[in-house]
């Protein structure tokens, strides 16, 4: 079966009629601006009627105009550029609200990756990474700040943690040569994909080691190598990449192993919290407080000594 869009349109243009070439010129030319239209504006686009551009779903074999849309957001998934991005958030926001329009479009993703996220692979992803020999963790470019983020907490609760955030092919085989089948590596990369990511997951495959891929679709390239899928619904066509809905599951991943392992971990957080409180790593506001009082009473106090 023939499954990428653009193929299908290729093989089908002799025998469209002359408003379905306009729909398949249009998508061959600007697939990064069709794949967000409605079948009205489309239509409207090209000049030809909305039923047209629903037929002409119809007739390339999808099930309706929501299904070919799907396909053109997942065709152009590792291809939209900087600049397209730039403008296809411009036609989508326009004139709008920014901070309610982005706000409201990040509680979709969030309400997206529910739907979409398999409940056992997020179980069966727990219990490998407690009973890992070693974790490891991929993040770069934009998703290194959340793979940090994950192996800050990680990196707290065990002690056999390894984050790979280079973007370097020499130094990513250096973190990870020593990879055996009893180890574990979530990779995370979201559109564009990461070509080191990809790799670093086919290696881990190669090892024997379980892989958690956390990305954006099963479209993925990083879902063919991975043991555990958990997706997490981003926005390649923002100007920057939503990573809203992925720190939320990583969010419920770092509870679940916390949840998982709760009596270890809480002896680990009570040795920790006094190493804490003896270096003054955060800030204690009660004390701050009665110290604050205390330079107050002093200085009140001198100060009527001098009258």
């Amino acid at each position: 079966m023939i499954t990428h869009l653009l193929t299908r349109i290729d093989l089908m243009m002799n025998s469209f009629s002359k408003g379905q070439k306009r729909i398949a010129l249009y998508i061959e030319e600007h697939f990064d601006k069709a794949a967000f239209m409605t079948a009205a504006k489309l239509g409207e686009t090209v000049g030809v009627s909305e039923s047209t551009v629903v037929r002409f779903a119809t007739e390339l074999g999808y099930d309706g105009y929501p299904k070919m849309q799907k396909a053109m957001q997942e065709m152009i998934r590792s291809r939209l550029t900087s600049v397209q991005r730039i403008e296809v958030t411009s036609s989508r926001i326009g004139n709008g609200n920014v901070l309610d329009s982005v706000l409201m479009q990040d509680i979709e993703k969030i309400r997206r990756t529910i739907e979409e996220t398999s409940h056992e692979d997020f179980n069966r992803a727990v219990d490998e990474i407690c009973k890992a020999k070693r974790i490891y963790i991929f993040g770069v470019r934009s998703t290194a700040a959340i793979a940090g983020f994950l192996a800050y907490y990680f990196q707290l609760i065990f002690d056999n943690v390894t984050v790979v955030n280079s973007t370097g092919r020499t130094t990513m085989y250096e973190h990870i040569f020593r990879m055996t089948k009893d180890d574990i590596i979530i990779g995370i990369s979201f559109p564009r994909y990461s070509t080191m990511a990809v790799e670093a997951m086919n290696f881990a495959r190669s090892r024997g080691a379980h892989a958690v891929a956390i990305t954006d679709s099963m479209a993925s390239p990083l879902v063919s190598s991975a043991d555990s899928i958990l997706i997490a619904r981003s926005d390649m066509a923002s100007i920057v990449d939503s990573l809203v809905a992925p720190l939320s599951l990583i969010n419920a991943l770092i509870v679940a192993t916390v949840l998982k392992k709760k009596d270890e971990i809480s002896e680990t957080f009570r040795e920790l919290e006094q190493v804490w409180n003896r270096e003054g790593v955060y800030t204690n506001h009660e004390k701050d407080e009665k110290i604050e009082i205390k330079e107050k009473s002093e200085i009140n106090g001198n100060n009527r000594n001098d009258k």
